[in-house]
């Protein structure tokens, strides 16, 4: 005789999805969270983007599978052929993924600046992995130029040039963007994010606008050290760094042609410092028990600013790109965050917390 039912209330848990056909089958139609501590006090409803639950961790898979495909379609790659990037470290990962999947060798350039969990986890993935001196943009020892110069000295390869390659742009005018559109009935108020390549904030961004003939608000985040900001204010005519930041991937020192296009979409920039992008990493790891990292940190405290400016009752919407996994060794770190003076940037009820000296 069978025993009692013990599935009673797991029918929440159940979903009809299909399984998908491989690695790059399973990337994108990530949830939208909401964050229901900020959601609470600011009484909008501030919703964050899982792209932590993509298969290779960030909302980067989007990105190297859109490069990718796009390489193969115009005849750069052919089957057993090498992709070189300049990456600070998702892009690279998500490359990384795609390329074990399509057969690919992965080379990357990217700053020696980066945490030691991303180059690590690029290793193990197989990637022929680069680490060298982070110089700006325009010195021609740049890891990105580094990268174009590598793939042009070989046969069969590609730079999939990630800043420049407006394939990235459109994995989320295809993607990203309907599928918020979706998962909100089409009711979202505002869309906000940080830049790094551009991708992520002008294929969304272009998306909402188009589909809500511009009512959706779009405000680009940047962390200090980034000219995006001042750049948006100015407006169109400075192009000012100051400070620095602890973020990763994001952030620009000129506009790119992923963002180029979609610059007049901007309706307002919001700057982000360090200290509000660490308290609110420890406060929603507290509150709603998620674990981000900080540039997922950064678009979510600008989500909560964005929701205090545009007023209760809208819905808001921010990407939550990857987890703190890739960061841990810095973001819980005592040593290093005293290094950084943020320490007292995290509440006192909060620092417990810090796990690691």
């Amino acid at each position: 005789m069978l025993g009692r039912r013990l599935y009673s209330t797991a029918s929440r848990f159940i979903t009809s999805a299909k399984p998908t056909n491989g690695f790059v089958g399973a990337i994108g139609n990530t949830p939208l969270i909401r964050i229901n501590s900020l959601s609470k006090e600011t009484g909008c409803e501030v919703l964050g983007k899982a792209e932590f639950m993509n298969p290779g961790g960030s909302v980067k898979d989007r990105a190297a599978l859109f490069v990718v495909e796009d390489a193969e379609r115009k005849g750069l790659i052919k089957p057993g052929g090498t992709v070189v990037e300049g990456t600070a470290g998702n892009t690279g990962i998500g490359l990384a993924h795609v390329c074990r999947a399509k057969g690919y060798k992965c080379v990357i350039y990217m700053p020696n600046t980066q945490s030691q969990e991303k180059i690590d986890l690029l290793r193990m993935l197989g990637a022929d992995v680069r680490p060298v001196p982070a110089v700006p943009f325009d010195n021609p020892d740049n890891y990105n130029h580094q990268a174009k110069r590598f793939a042009e000295s070989l046969s069969n390869a590609v730079w999939t040039n990630q800043f420049d390659n407006t394939a990235n742009r459109q994995a989320h005018i295809e993607t990203t963007g309907p599928e918020i559109w979706a998962q909100t009935n089409g009711k979202v108020d505002g869309f906000t994010c940080a830049t790094g390549t551009g991708g992520t904030f002008a294929g969304t961004t272009r998306f909402l606008k188009e589909a809500s003939e511009g009512r959706v608000k779009s405000f680009v985040a940047d962390p200090p050290g980034s000219v995006i900001y001042s750049y948006v204010k100015s407006p169109g005519k400075e192009l000012q760094r100051q400070g620095s930041s602890i973020t990763e991937g994001i952030g620009q020192g000129r506009i790119t042609a992923n963002l180029q296009p979609d610059v007049d979409l901007i309706d307002d920039a919001l700057c982000i410092p360090d200290s509000q992008t660490i308290a609110m990493l420890y406060r929603l790891l507290d509150e709603d028990g998620i674990y981000l990292g900080a540039s997922s940190a950064l678009n979510v405290a600008a989500a909560y600013e964005m929701a205090k400016i545009l007023g209760p009752g809208k819905t808001i919407v921010t990407m939550m790109c990857d987890g703190a996994y890739r960061y841990q060794s810095r973001l819980f770190s005592r040593k290093w965050l005293e290094s950084k003076g943020l320490v007292d940037a995290i509440p006192a009820h909060l620092q417990k917390y810090i796990a690691l000296e």
